[in-house]
């Protein structure tokens, strides 16, 4: 949700490259979720081949971003807090 609030819509293909760590089946399975739940849609462009697959936000997907962007900061915060006990 992250990648598509600052990027914008994204290629299957882009989101999985941007995100390494997360398997394949990981990714889809979020994405179908996140469709199902209508905060993201899927749409297919059909091109003699290949057939490319764009994700882009819902309006009810762009209404999280205030709630995506305070789960961020407070990641952030605690990320920095750790790393200061740590020291």
């Amino acid at each position: 949700m992250r990648r598509l609030l600052e990027e914008g819509d994204s290629g299957y293909n882009e989101m999985q490259r941007a995100m390494p760590g997360v398997s394949a089946k990981m990714l889809t399975q979020q994405l179908r979720e996140l469709e199902s739940d209508g905060v993201v849609s899927r749409t297919e462009l059909v091109s003699d081949p290949p057939k490319t697959v764009v994700y882009s936000l819902t309006s009810l997907g762009r209404d999280l971003a205030p709630v995506v962007g305070a789960l961020s900061e407070w990641g952030q915060k605690l990320t920095r807090n750790r790393h200061q006990q740590a020291d």
